[in-house]
Protein backbone atom coordinates (compact mmCIF):
# COMPACT_ATOMS: atom_id res chain seq x y z
CA UNK A 1 0.00 0.00 0.00
CA UNK A 2 1.17 3.43 -0.61
CA UNK A 3 1.97 5.65 2.10
CA UNK A 4 0.65 9.07 2.49
CA UNK A 5 2.97 11.51 2.04
CA UNK A 6 4.67 13.91 5.04
CA UNK A 7 5.44 16.92 5.35
CA UNK A 8 9.43 17.82 5.61
CA UNK A 9 9.03 17.64 9.44
CA UNK A 10 11.20 20.81 10.21
CA UNK A 11 8.39 23.12 8.61
CA UNK A 12 5.57 21.49 10.17
CA UNK A 13 7.47 22.20 13.51
CA UNK A 14 6.68 26.37 12.50
CA UNK A 15 3.37 25.54 12.14
CA UNK A 16 1.28 26.69 15.09
CA UNK A 17 -2.32 25.36 13.47
CA UNK A 18 -3.23 23.88 10.91
CA UNK A 19 -7.01 24.70 9.58
CA UNK A 20 -8.98 22.52 7.39
CA UNK A 21 -12.44 23.21 5.58
CA UNK A 22 -15.06 20.76 5.44
CA UNK A 23 -19.06 20.41 6.19
CA UNK A 24 -21.60 19.29 8.63
CA UNK A 25 -24.59 19.24 11.00
CA UNK A 26 -26.08 17.18 13.02
CA UNK A 27 -29.65 16.40 12.62
CA UNK A 28 -30.73 17.67 16.26
CA UNK A 29 -28.40 20.81 15.82
CA UNK A 30 -30.51 23.94 15.67
CA UNK A 31 -29.50 25.16 12.31
CA UNK A 32 -27.04 28.19 13.53
CA UNK A 33 -25.83 26.43 16.36
CA UNK A 34 -21.87 26.43 16.13
CA UNK A 35 -21.85 28.45 12.85
CA UNK A 36 -19.96 31.40 11.85
CA UNK A 37 -21.49 33.96 9.82
CA UNK A 38 -21.14 32.29 6.57
CA UNK A 39 -23.18 29.48 7.88
CA UNK A 40 -20.06 27.00 8.20
CA UNK A 41 -20.38 25.11 11.47
CA UNK A 42 -16.77 26.10 13.22
CA UNK A 43 -14.99 23.47 15.30
CA UNK A 44 -11.27 23.41 17.23
CA UNK A 45 -9.40 20.57 17.91
CA UNK A 46 -6.57 21.13 20.38
CA UNK A 47 -4.30 17.95 19.84
CA UNK A 48 -0.45 17.14 20.78
CA UNK A 49 2.80 17.38 18.65
CA UNK A 50 3.04 14.14 16.62
CA UNK A 51 -0.63 13.99 15.08
CA UNK A 52 -0.26 17.02 12.87
CA UNK A 53 -0.51 14.69 9.70
CA UNK A 54 -2.78 12.50 11.07
CA UNK A 55 -5.57 15.06 11.73
CA UNK A 56 -4.62 17.17 8.41
CA UNK A 57 -5.62 14.41 6.53
CA UNK A 58 -8.56 13.25 8.79
CA UNK A 59 -10.24 16.53 8.91
CA UNK A 60 -10.57 16.46 4.85
CA UNK A 61 -12.04 12.98 5.30
CA UNK A 62 -14.54 14.29 8.63
CA UNK A 63 -15.38 17.14 5.98
CA UNK A 64 -16.41 15.34 3.66
CA UNK A 65 -18.36 12.78 5.53
CA UNK A 66 -20.25 15.37 7.85
CA UNK A 67 -21.70 17.44 4.44
CA UNK A 68 -22.43 14.38 2.92
CA UNK A 69 -24.51 13.45 6.05
CA UNK A 70 -25.52 16.57 7.38
CA UNK A 71 -25.68 18.50 4.54
CA UNK A 72 -23.48 21.17 6.37
CA UNK A 73 -19.82 22.49 6.02
CA UNK A 74 -17.69 22.62 8.64
CA UNK A 75 -14.28 24.18 9.33
CA UNK A 76 -12.10 22.49 11.48
CA UNK A 77 -9.34 24.35 13.15
CA UNK A 78 -6.28 22.05 14.49
CA UNK A 79 -3.88 23.12 17.27
CA UNK A 80 -0.55 21.50 18.50
CA UNK A 81 2.16 21.37 20.79
CA UNK A 82 3.42 19.15 23.67
CA UNK A 83 0.25 17.36 25.25
CA UNK A 84 0.75 18.48 28.80
CA UNK A 85 0.93 22.32 27.55
CA UNK A 86 -2.30 21.79 25.51
CA UNK A 87 -3.73 20.77 28.51
CA UNK A 88 -3.08 23.27 30.44
CA UNK A 89 -3.79 26.35 27.39
CA UNK A 90 -7.34 24.72 27.66
CA UNK A 91 -7.43 24.66 31.16
CA UNK A 92 -6.86 28.01 31.52
CA UNK A 93 -9.11 29.20 28.78
CA UNK A 94 -8.04 28.18 25.16
CA UNK A 95 -11.20 27.41 23.69
CA UNK A 96 -11.01 23.78 22.47
CA UNK A 97 -14.28 21.75 21.34
CA UNK A 98 -12.71 18.68 21.63
CA UNK A 99 -9.18 17.62 22.80
CA UNK A 100 -7.24 14.72 21.11
CA UNK A 101 -4.22 14.59 24.08
CA UNK A 102 -1.78 12.16 24.53
CA UNK A 103 -2.49 10.36 27.56
CA UNK A 104 -5.94 10.17 29.64
CA UNK A 105 -3.70 12.29 32.63
CA UNK A 106 -3.57 15.21 30.52
CA UNK A 107 -7.79 15.20 29.53
CA UNK A 108 -8.03 14.90 33.16
CA UNK A 109 -6.47 18.23 33.59
CA UNK A 110 -8.99 19.58 31.57
CA UNK A 111 -11.80 17.99 33.33
CA UNK A 112 -10.15 19.08 36.94
CA UNK A 113 -10.44 22.65 35.31
CA UNK A 114 -14.93 21.61 35.02
CA UNK A 115 -15.00 22.16 31.32
CA UNK A 116 -15.32 18.28 30.24
CA UNK A 117 -18.09 15.84 32.52
CA UNK A 118 -17.20 13.00 34.67
CA UNK A 119 -16.40 9.79 32.80
CA UNK A 120 -14.83 11.04 29.14
CA UNK A 121 -13.23 7.68 29.31
CA UNK A 122 -16.81 5.66 28.61
CA UNK A 123 -17.88 8.34 26.05
CA UNK A 124 -16.34 6.64 23.15
CA UNK A 125 -15.25 2.91 22.15
CA UNK A 126 -11.90 1.47 23.74
CA UNK A 127 -11.31 3.94 26.66
CA UNK A 128 -11.69 6.63 24.18
CA UNK A 129 -8.47 5.78 22.44
CA UNK A 130 -9.77 5.15 19.01
CA UNK A 131 -6.13 4.83 17.87
CA UNK A 132 -2.97 4.15 20.43
CA UNK A 133 1.03 4.02 19.93
CA UNK A 134 4.08 2.66 21.71
CA UNK A 135 7.87 4.08 22.01
CA UNK A 136 10.64 2.93 20.04
CA UNK A 137 14.23 3.96 19.63
CA UNK A 138 14.94 5.93 16.36
CA UNK A 139 18.82 5.49 15.29
CA UNK A 140 21.34 6.72 12.61
CA UNK A 141 21.84 4.32 9.97
CA UNK A 142 23.86 1.04 10.78
CA UNK A 143 23.10 1.95 14.52
CA UNK A 144 27.08 3.47 15.18
CA UNK A 145 26.44 3.35 18.94
CA UNK A 146 25.14 0.02 19.07
CA UNK A 147 21.84 0.43 20.88
CA UNK A 148 19.56 -1.91 21.20
CA UNK A 149 17.16 -1.67 24.61
CA UNK A 150 17.00 0.82 27.20
CA UNK A 151 19.96 -0.46 29.57
CA UNK A 152 22.09 1.27 26.27
CA UNK A 153 20.43 4.54 27.23
CA UNK A 154 22.33 4.85 30.28
CA UNK A 155 26.04 4.15 28.99
CA UNK A 156 28.50 7.26 29.07
CA UNK A 157 28.74 7.54 25.57
CA UNK A 158 25.29 7.68 24.77
CA UNK A 159 23.33 11.04 23.99
CA UNK A 160 19.68 11.11 24.29
CA UNK A 161 16.73 13.10 22.98
CA UNK A 162 13.36 13.44 24.72
CA UNK A 163 11.08 15.40 25.39
CA UNK A 164 10.09 17.12 28.87
CA UNK A 165 7.49 14.91 31.20
CA UNK A 166 6.22 18.19 32.62
CA UNK A 167 5.30 19.51 29.45
CA UNK A 168 5.03 16.42 26.87
CA UNK A 169 2.56 14.02 27.26
CA UNK A 170 4.96 11.13 24.93
CA UNK A 171 7.56 12.21 27.23
CA UNK A 172 5.44 10.67 30.13
CA UNK A 173 5.00 7.70 27.91
CA UNK A 174 8.84 7.21 27.22
CA UNK A 175 9.84 7.31 31.32
CA UNK A 176 7.17 5.24 32.51
CA UNK A 177 8.47 2.28 29.42
CA UNK A 178 12.02 2.83 30.87
CA UNK A 179 11.04 2.35 33.94
CA UNK A 180 9.18 -0.35 33.53
CA UNK A 181 12.10 -1.95 31.47
CA UNK A 182 14.42 -2.07 34.92
CA UNK A 183 11.51 -2.89 36.77
CA UNK A 184 11.46 -6.19 35.01
CA UNK A 185 15.16 -6.32 35.37
CA UNK A 186 14.64 -7.02 38.90
CA UNK A 187 15.38 -3.38 39.82
CA UNK A 188 14.04 -2.34 43.10
CA UNK A 189 13.18 1.08 43.41
CA UNK A 190 15.84 2.93 44.48
CA UNK A 191 17.94 0.81 41.81
CA UNK A 192 15.28 2.02 39.33
CA UNK A 193 15.59 5.51 40.03
CA UNK A 194 19.61 5.54 39.81
CA UNK A 195 19.08 4.24 36.10
CA UNK A 196 16.71 6.37 35.08
CA UNK A 197 18.67 9.67 36.89
CA UNK A 198 21.73 8.33 34.45
CA UNK A 199 19.12 7.98 31.51
CA UNK A 200 18.19 11.84 31.81
CA UNK A 201 21.98 12.44 33.25
CA UNK A 202 22.48 11.69 28.91
CA UNK A 203 19.62 14.05 27.73
CA UNK A 204 21.19 16.46 25.18
CA UNK A 205 18.30 18.20 24.90
CA UNK A 206 15.00 18.35 26.69
CA UNK A 207 12.46 19.77 24.09
CA UNK A 208 8.63 20.75 25.16
CA UNK A 209 7.21 18.43 23.02
CA UNK A 210 7.77 15.03 21.02
CA UNK A 211 7.83 17.30 17.41
CA UNK A 212 10.61 19.37 18.82
CA UNK A 213 12.64 16.15 20.12
CA UNK A 214 12.71 15.12 16.44
CA UNK A 215 13.93 17.94 15.15
CA UNK A 216 16.28 17.79 17.43
CA UNK A 217 17.39 14.45 16.77
CA UNK A 218 16.78 15.00 12.81
CA UNK A 219 17.24 18.25 11.37
CA UNK A 220 19.88 19.71 13.92
CA UNK A 221 22.15 15.63 14.15
CA UNK A 222 22.02 16.19 18.17
CA UNK A 223 22.45 13.03 20.00
CA UNK A 224 22.79 9.52 19.42
CA UNK A 225 18.75 7.94 19.82
CA UNK A 226 15.60 9.71 19.99
CA UNK A 227 12.79 7.78 22.12
CA UNK A 228 9.94 8.34 19.96
CA UNK A 229 6.80 7.84 19.39
CA UNK A 230 6.36 4.98 17.18
CA UNK A 231 4.51 7.50 14.57
CA UNK A 232 7.46 10.13 14.86
CA UNK A 233 9.87 7.37 14.12
CA UNK A 234 8.56 6.18 10.95
CA UNK A 235 7.84 9.54 9.86
CA UNK A 236 11.38 9.84 9.86
CA UNK A 237 12.21 6.68 7.94
CA UNK A 238 9.71 7.36 5.20
CA UNK A 239 11.12 11.52 5.39
CA UNK A 240 14.65 10.30 5.36
CA UNK A 241 14.92 6.72 3.62
CA UNK A 242 18.66 5.61 4.42
CA UNK A 243 19.69 7.63 7.34
CA UNK A 244 17.73 6.30 10.07
CA UNK A 245 16.46 3.10 11.67
CA UNK A 246 14.25 2.04 13.93
CA UNK A 247 15.07 -0.24 16.98
CA UNK A 248 11.77 -1.80 18.76
CA UNK A 249 13.05 -2.39 22.48
CA UNK A 250 12.46 -6.00 24.40
CA UNK A 251 9.46 -4.14 26.16
CA UNK A 252 7.93 -0.49 26.41
CA UNK A 253 4.43 0.53 27.04
CA UNK A 254 1.10 0.70 25.30
CA UNK A 255 0.54 4.41 25.13
CA UNK A 256 -3.72 5.28 24.70
CA UNK A 257 -3.73 8.68 23.58
CA UNK A 258 -7.32 10.03 24.95
CA UNK A 259 -10.24 11.92 22.87
CA UNK A 260 -12.97 13.96 24.69
CA UNK A 261 -15.51 16.62 24.07
CA UNK A 262 -14.92 20.06 25.55
CA UNK A 263 -18.58 19.47 26.95
CA UNK A 264 -18.50 23.36 28.62
CA UNK A 265 -16.85 25.22 25.68
CA UNK A 266 -18.94 22.97 22.97
CA UNK A 267 -22.20 23.77 24.84
CA UNK A 268 -21.16 27.46 24.61
CA UNK A 269 -20.34 26.88 20.91
CA UNK A 270 -23.40 24.61 20.23
CA UNK A 271 -21.23 22.73 18.91
CA UNK A 272 -22.03 19.25 21.08
CA UNK A 273 -23.34 17.39 18.50
CA UNK A 274 -21.04 17.85 15.64
CA UNK A 275 -18.28 17.46 17.86
CA UNK A 276 -19.69 13.74 19.29
CA UNK A 277 -19.43 13.49 15.75
CA UNK A 278 -16.17 14.19 14.86
CA UNK A 279 -14.74 11.81 17.39
CA UNK A 280 -16.80 8.84 16.97
CA UNK A 281 -16.29 8.57 13.23
CA UNK A 282 -12.50 8.08 14.45
CA UNK A 283 -13.80 4.63 14.83
CA UNK A 284 -14.85 4.37 10.63
CA UNK A 285 -13.25 1.91 8.96
CA UNK A 286 -12.59 4.86 6.61
CA UNK A 287 -10.62 6.71 9.63
CA UNK A 288 -8.97 3.81 11.07
CA UNK A 289 -7.38 3.00 7.44
CA UNK A 290 -5.82 6.97 7.49
CA UNK A 291 -5.00 6.51 11.06
CA UNK A 292 -3.02 3.13 10.35
CA UNK A 293 -1.31 5.12 6.90
CA UNK A 294 -0.09 7.36 9.79
CA UNK A 295 1.37 4.66 11.65
CA UNK A 296 -0.95 4.75 14.58
CA UNK A 297 -2.18 1.23 15.56
CA UNK A 298 -5.97 1.39 14.58
CA UNK A 299 -8.45 0.09 17.32
CA UNK A 300 -10.35 -1.58 14.54
CA UNK A 301 -8.55 -5.76 15.06
CA UNK A 302 -9.63 -6.36 11.20
CA UNK A 303 -7.59 -3.13 9.83
CA UNK A 304 -5.02 -3.69 11.89
CA UNK A 305 -4.39 -7.30 11.71
CA UNK A 306 -3.60 -5.87 7.86
CA UNK A 307 -0.53 -3.91 8.91
CA UNK A 308 1.20 -6.46 11.24
CA UNK A 309 4.63 -7.45 9.86
CA UNK A 310 5.17 -10.76 9.55
CA UNK A 311 9.18 -9.58 9.95
CA UNK A 312 10.22 -10.52 13.46
CA UNK A 313 13.30 -8.19 13.86
CA UNK A 314 13.55 -5.39 15.75
CA UNK A 315 15.15 -3.14 13.60
CA UNK A 316 13.35 -2.06 10.73
CA UNK A 317 15.60 0.20 8.34
CA UNK A 318 12.84 1.50 6.12
CA UNK A 319 9.36 1.72 5.63
CA UNK A 320 7.78 -1.91 4.59
CA UNK A 321 7.37 -1.30 0.60
CA UNK A 322 3.95 -3.50 1.24
CA UNK A 323 2.68 -1.03 4.03
CA UNK A 324 2.82 -3.67 6.69
CA UNK A 325 4.42 -1.75 9.20
CA UNK A 326 3.56 -3.07 13.13
CA UNK A 327 5.83 -4.73 14.70
CA UNK A 328 4.19 -6.82 17.62
CA UNK A 329 7.23 -8.80 19.04
CA UNK A 330 7.20 -6.57 22.00
CA UNK A 331 6.31 -6.96 25.37
CA UNK A 332 3.85 -4.11 26.51
CA UNK A 333 2.65 -2.97 29.65
CA UNK A 334 -0.02 -0.52 30.38
CA UNK A 335 -1.00 2.45 32.24
CA UNK A 336 -2.81 0.26 35.13
CA UNK A 337 1.00 -1.36 35.93
CA UNK A 338 1.63 1.95 37.62
CA UNK A 339 -1.72 2.49 39.23
CA UNK A 340 -3.37 4.28 36.71
CA UNK A 341 -2.81 8.07 35.64
CA UNK A 342 -4.08 9.72 38.87
CA UNK A 343 -1.22 7.25 40.72
CA UNK A 344 0.93 7.84 37.88
CA UNK A 345 1.06 11.30 37.81
CA UNK A 346 1.13 11.65 41.42
CA UNK A 347 4.20 8.94 41.89
CA UNK A 348 6.48 10.36 39.05
CA UNK A 349 5.43 13.81 37.31
CA UNK A 350 3.84 15.84 40.46
CA UNK A 351 6.38 18.39 41.60
CA UNK A 352 8.61 17.14 43.85
CA UNK A 353 7.72 13.19 42.88
CA UNK A 354 10.51 11.18 41.38
CA UNK A 355 10.99 13.12 37.74
CA UNK A 356 12.03 16.23 39.96
CA UNK A 357 13.85 14.18 42.01
CA UNK A 358 16.30 12.37 39.83
CA UNK A 359 16.40 15.53 36.96
CA UNK A 360 17.19 18.43 39.20
CA UNK A 361 19.44 16.89 41.25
Amino acid sequence: MEMKKVITLGLVLTLAASVVTGCGKTSSAKENEGSSSNGVIELTNVSYDPTRELYASYNELFAKHYEEEFGQKVEITQSHGGSGKQALEVANGLEADVVTLALEGDVQVVADAGLIDDGFTSEFDVDSSPYTSTIVFLVRSGNPKEIYDWDDLIRSDVGVITPNPKTSGGAMWNYLAAWYYFEQQGQSEEEILDSIKQLYANVVVLDSGARGATTSFVENKQGDVLIAWENEAFLSLQEYPGEYEIVVPSVSILCQPTVAVVDEVAKKHGTTDVATEYLSYLYSDEAQEIEAQNYYRPSTKSIYDKYVSSDSSNTITEVPADGKWINDNISLTDINHFGGWAKARADHFADGANFDSIYEQ
